[in-house]
């Protein structure tokens, strides 16, 4: 890597520092620094909050000015008006629906409410960010990948609002925004919207993630240890992205945070990290309305007439000759929130509708939550914030300190639903499709208040799950009944959480793999191996009856070549797997989707051990597991792949700014819901190959010593998403061979960098 490159700054910026190593002088005030250590991670430390956010949006307008601006303009419900109809959006959403979704979503009036709603400090973040943004774009233009774009503009305060605001929302109504356009009245001409199911179920890019905390009684120091493994997509509004951020005397926090955000959302400071896995509570209702039998535009509640409202929403088009048009949408809307149309689900026809309540388009929060935990130095501080604040909108928390304390805590936004109402006010038909739903004809039926609630209608912190303990903590994207077999989490709403459910196979590795290494310590190669060492755990489940079954094929049977290869396989997704890793995929995903022919069949007595094996002796059994490695083989052949292929030949990135086309970087891991803790989602291609498009993203593997912390871990597609960037692939290199490295927080560790490179930024 080249040191200390040059930039187009102003007269007002102070000099570059070229060479490592150097003596730090005192920061004067109103100055921020940023100095940018091997990989491209930037040091921010600045004397307030706006500096601290003029530096951050600086350093990532460096490396994702193009990813930034776009997700701005989606956010701001304009790709329409600048790139027509044609395209999508990073979450796979045509133009002008993601416009439609997020000018209803991002109004004037949610933006300014949510604004005001903003403690100073998380004022100051932003408003510095918007200014550090600006002045990259001013200073150096925009890149090569979105220069003269018409939509590189400078950001506005607003902006951010809009992002973070698309943020609360993922887990709710920004997955549904399909059916929410697709809601007109039962009179209406209109043709059935074709809905995206992925997109719903969270499958168009899975977020999900792994996380283990070891307590002082299972270190190897007696200290604290944490492994962050978040699976998250590779590209657009969730991609993380590395940095450090320092106020002299206040804040020392270093991790990765998501577009937009100028605070660490997974990190760690000097005696306390954290880290956050996607949860399976409920965030949202459905209300089933019974509509007015006089006036099929209104409903009732307790018998008494409502009208629906009809809000208008407008954006501009541009059509292929170049004019703009304007298209209007009517967004129809109730007491509770909007009303959505999903055919066959939840269909609008004269008799009934449904409505969307979704309780984080009121959650205000999460700016001041994820900086209040950034200054939390305990496990006990960081519980404290968490409950107060309560503004994680959809994911867990997990954490470890230097104490050698650990929590879980199932810690955020979900309706307040008492057992008594969920027993008398589910809608049958919806909870048959996993769907919450309720019943919107009785008030009985609507969300509590409650004391402590931060918000009206959700259950207040302080009763949501929380497990404290000083051996381990745990999850995998399961509910909180299991984070530790030893003291199971019980007796919560199912909207919070569900005990006596199957576990997925992550979660059961991990908690495996922990059992087995019980008496000795659990250190740090440890868990790194977990994920490093690409175990598909679905083979350990399945394949030694697989292989029974194909032992008593008679010889020379059409599926002899799968089973060999099968044998020779050593049960890993890891980039040299084989041929035997590919029939056994396919096999499996269809076997484990199907929920029968398990030997010993799912047992919520014994969680960690069931359902496993395959009944293969059951000639029905028999049958079906001939017809599914049937396929499976189907499914590779049609491939044409050569017998030596490897699975990093398949599934693979492309090197940006590379001189050979089709040059790409081997991806290791698979498909998590086989049990592959590292997990990466890919799609195919024309070509049969693989593009890998989520899965392990922010890596972060932290202990403590009596000094601070000691942290390695890597962010899997690298710092920058500008193809020209020296940064755009360096990392995924690594993770290609999962070559972790030393995280630098100390200011020895960053001084000592061979690839320093110092700024200094007068705004």
């Amino acid at each position: 890597m080249q040191v200390g490159r040059s930039f187009s700054i102003s007269a007002l910026a102070v000099a570059l520092v070229f060479q490592a190593g150097c003596t730090r002088d005192a920061l004067p005030r109103g100055e921020t620094e940023i100095r940018w250590t091997s990989y491209g991670i930037p040091h921010i430390r600045a004397h307030d909050e706006r500096g601290l956010g003029y530096g951050v949006g600086y350093a990532y307008a460096r490396d994702n000015l193009c990813l930034l601006s776009e997700e701005v303009l989606t956010a701001r419900g304009e790709r329409s008006r600048y790139m027509g109809r044609e395209g999508q959006s990073s979450a796979r959403l045509d133009n002008l629906s993601s416009d439609l979704f997020f000018t209803w979503l991002n109004d004037e009036q949610a933006v300014d409410a949510f604004w005001r709603a903003q403690p100073e400090p998380a004022r100051q973040l932003l408003a510095g960010y918007v200014a550090g943004f600006n002045r990259y774009l001013r200073d150096n233009g925009a890149p090569e990948a979105c220069r003269g774009a018409a939509w590189v503009r400078p950001l506005q305060e607003s902006d951010m609002v809009r992002l973070i605001h698309r943020l609360m929302v993922e887990g709710g109504i920004g997955r549904f925004a399909e059916p929410l356009l697709a809601a007109t009245p039962p009179a209406a001409e209109a043709s059935q919207a074709r809905i995206d199911t992925r997109r719903i179920q969270g499958s168009v890019y899975e977020r999900g993630s792994n996380a283990i905390a070891v307590g002082a009684e299972r270190s190897e120091n007696g200290r604290g240890l944490l492994l962050g493994n978040p699976h998250f997509p590779w590209s657009g509004a969730l991609r993380f992205y590395q940095m450090h951020l320092t106020i002299p005397g206040q804040l020392d926090v270093m991790g990765a945070a998501l577009p937009g955000l100028p605070v660490i959302n997974i990190g760690f400071n000097r005696t306390l990290a954290w880290t956050h896995t996607v949860d399976t509570s409920g965030h949202f209702t459905l209300r089933r309305l019974t509509l007015d039998p006089k006036d099929p535009q209104r409903y009732l509640v307790d018998g008494r007439s409502y009208p629906l409202r009809s809000h208008e929403v407008q954006v501009q088009v541009r059509e292929a000759d170049g004019q703009l048009v304007t298209h209007r949408q009517v967004i129809h809307e109730s007491r509770y929130g909007p009303l959505i149309k999903w055919s066959g689900v939840a269909d609008w026809d004269r008799q009934h509708a449904y409505a969307f309540q979704d309780a984080n388009l009121a959650n205000t929060r999460a700016l001041e939550q994820w900086y209040a935990m950034n200054h939390a130095g305990s496990v006990a501080e960081l519980r404290d914030v968490v409950q107060r604040i309560q503004g994680i909108p959809w994911v867990n928390t997990l954490a470890a300190d230097q104490q050698g304390q650990t929590a879980y805590m199932n810690v955020s936004v979900v309706p307040n639903l008492s057992l008594k109402q969920l027993h008398g006010c589910v809608d049958p038909a919806l909870q048959a499709r996993g769907l919450p739903g309720l019943d919107g004809s009785r008030s009985e039926c609507d969300w509590q208040n409650a004391e402590g609630a931060v918000q009206p209608g959700i259950v207040p912190g302080g009763q949501l799950p929380v497990l404290l303990r000083r051996d381990f903590v745990q999850n995998a994207n399961d509910s909180a009944w299991m984070s530790n077999p030893a003291q199971p989490l019980t007796g919560f709403s199912p909207l919070v959480s569900r005990e006596g459910s199957a576990l997925g196979l992550r979660a059961r590795f991990a908690l495996a793999q922990l059992a087995a290494q019980d008496p000795q310590p659990i250190t740090a190669p440890f868990l790194k191996g977990l994920v490093s060492g690409e175990r598909v755990h679905a083979a350990d489940l399945l394949l030694d009856d697989l292989l029974q079954w194909c032992a008593a094929l008679k010889p020379g049977s059409e599926f002899e070549r799968a089973c060999v290869a099968m044998q020779q396989w050593d049960r890993t997704a890891s980039t040299q797997a084989g041929l035997g890793w590919l029939y056994f995929q396919g096999f499996a995903k269809s076997f484990i989707q199907a929920g029968q022919g398990w030997r010993q069949p799912f047992d919520p007595r014994d969680p960690l051990h069931t359902p496993s094996g395959i009944d293969w002796h059951s000639p029905a059994v028999a049958n079906a597991v001939a017809e599914r490695l049937r396929k499976a083989m189907a499914q590779v052949d049609a491939l044409k792949l050569p017998a030596d292929v490897t699975w990093g030949q398949l599934q693979a990135v492309e090197r940006p700014g590379s001189e050979q086309p089709g040059q790409r970087i081997p991806i290791p891991g698979g498909d998590g819901h086989l049990g592959v803790y590292n997990a990466i989602q890919s799609v195919p291609q024309a070509d049969g190959r693989l593009k890998v498009v989520s899965g392990s993203s922010y890596i972060q593997l932290v202990g403590f010593d009596d000094q601070g912390p000691v942290a390695q871990g890597l962010l899997a597609f690298s710092q920058s998403s500008d193809p020209a960037s020296r940064h755009a692939a360096d990392q995924t290199e690594l993770f290609s061979r999962q070559a972790w490295q030393p995280l630098p927080f100390t200011e020895q560790q960053i001084d000592a960098d061979p690839h320093l490179e110092v700024l200094r930024l007068k705004e």
